[in-house]
């Protein structure tokens, strides 16, 4: 006799229905009503205030760049050829690098907007060293970023043209690193809608809501473990350690990872922290639009885990030591 477990063949078996973004939102808001007092009486102390201020200052400063980022990254999957970029960059990698880190200049945009980007121009053909080179240039050098520095640090023109040599240097290293140490395995993109058998505009549209779902589903989670380590961490540490040169490098380097501020808004940040030399500062400068805690999170869910894990820490290292260095020259 055959298990009741059995299968009658040519049937197929049941599919079980996952939960989706509906279900799942309409459980949240059915949740917040049912505990609303409760809640309420949470966010009404310091601490949460404080928490939800960054959180939304995060979320509010990010998801305009991201937005744009995002409709980019379809363009340029649906509407730009992969023969464009193989004419627009040099064929051989290592000269690919410094033209897209270049290319930077042109893109006006954040952190938050480059992720998506850099991985579109991946599955266009484009070498990883250079989009790499790319994601961590342009949130850096771009015309807005260096015109907020100029105006944060009007007594100090030199800080702008710190940041800008201090960050493409960076961002061609990596770029370079990538080419020697870097493995393809490990980045993996998601799964993406098949667009070759849509129409153009319907591809578009397709491309960015799979984008803005994945991605911005990282940066919530980022600017989520932004605000809370923002309110842990207290004031008085930053004037204790203001007075040691390396190790104030070091901590406004952390700082700006935690903080996880865009870079179009990081320079007035950076300013404020009068306690600081200007070679701390621009270790801030250089450090937090290229690795930060919402960076990481959407670096992860674009290009994966094990990506992420072993690209963040070493650009952390060389953006360090490159902002030192830079800053002993310039400032």
């Amino acid at each position: 006799m055959r298990g009741t477990d059995s299968h009658t063949p040519g049937t197929a078996a049941p599919k079980r229905r996952r939960l989706g973004s509906v279900e799942v939102l309409a459980a949240v808001l059915i949740a917040l009503l049912i505990f609303r007092a409760p809640l309420a009486s949470v966010l009404s102390t310091p601490r949460m205030q404080t928490w939800t201020t960054v959180f939304v200052s995060v979320m509010v400063q990010a998801t305009p760049f991201l937005v744009f980022g995002v409709v980019l990254s379809a363009v340029i999957a649906v509407f730009v050829p992969r023969s464009f970029w193989a004419k627009a960059l040099p064929k051989h990698p290592a000269l690919a690098v410094p033209v897209a880190s270049c290319a930077g200049v042109i893109l006006p945009g954040c952190e938050c907007g480059s992720v998506p980007i850099a991985g579109s121009l991946i599955r266009r053909g484009v070498t990883p060293a250079a989009a790499l080179a790319f994601l961590l240039a342009a949130p850096a050098i771009n015309p807005i970023v260096l015109t907020a520095t100029a105006v944060a640090f009007p007594n100090d023109p030199e800080m702008v043209v710190a940041r800008g040599v201090a960050s493409i240097v960076v961002a061609m290293l990596m770029g370079w690193l990538w080419l020697r140490l870097g493995k393809a395995e490990w980045i993996r993109l998601p799964h993406r809608p098949e667009l070759d058998d849509l129409s153009r505009w319907r591809a578009f549209w397709a491309a960015c809501r799979h984008d803005i779902v994945h991605a911005g589903g990282f940066l919530v989670l980022g600017a989520m473990a932004a605000a809370t380590i923002n309110v842990l961490v207290p004031e008085s540490v930053l004037q204790r350690v203001a007075d040691r040169p390396v190790l104030a490098v070091i901590a406004l380097a952390g700082l700006a990872v935690l903080l996880s501020i865009c870079s179009e808004a990081d320079a007035f940040v950076a300013a404020s922290l009068s306690q600081f030399s200007l070679t701390a500062r621009l270790a801030f400068l250089v450090v937090g639009p290229m690795v930060d805690l919402k960076l990481i999170s959407m670096q992860a869910g674009v290009f994966g885990r094990r990506f992420a894990f072993r690209f963040a820490p070493a650009t952390f290292v060389t953006a360090i030591v490159v902002a030192a260095g830079i800053g002993w020259v310039l400032l």
